[in-house]
């Protein structure tokens, strides 16, 4: 990237695409020990920060996204667009390719 993203709230996805922050797993356990980062392990869940204004169909209707922001989502181990800012790491993923949304 040529120019700097100084925040993560100047991008705005395009189209269908959902921009995602990984949730980072617990580095301590209930009983108060703190792990290795070695034995964390990544978890596929995701908090959505934006989301595009959706797709057109062949009719020139919007076709809705399946997430807002502010949900929970279940991501591929692996795909997305990766973007770091800062020490901050988030990936751009199209709607379809997210997994599930999880309900509370």
């Amino acid at each position: 990237m040529s120019a700097a993203i100084k925040s993560i709230k100047s991008l705005a996805p395009l189209l269908d695409r959902v921009l995602v922050q990984r949730i980072k797993a617990d580095t301590k356990t209930a009983g108060g020990i703190f792990l290795p980062e070695t034995a964390v392990k990544e978890l596929n869940e995701a908090k959505v920060l934006a989301v595009g204004p959706g797709m057109m169909d062949k009719k020139g209707n919007r076709i809705p996204l399946g997430v807002a922001a502010g949900d929970r989502v279940l991501i591929p181990q692996f795909g997305g667009s990766p973007l770091k800012v800062g020490e901050e790491e988030f990936s751009l993923f199209r709607d379809h390719e997210l997994l599930a949304k999880i309900n509370e």
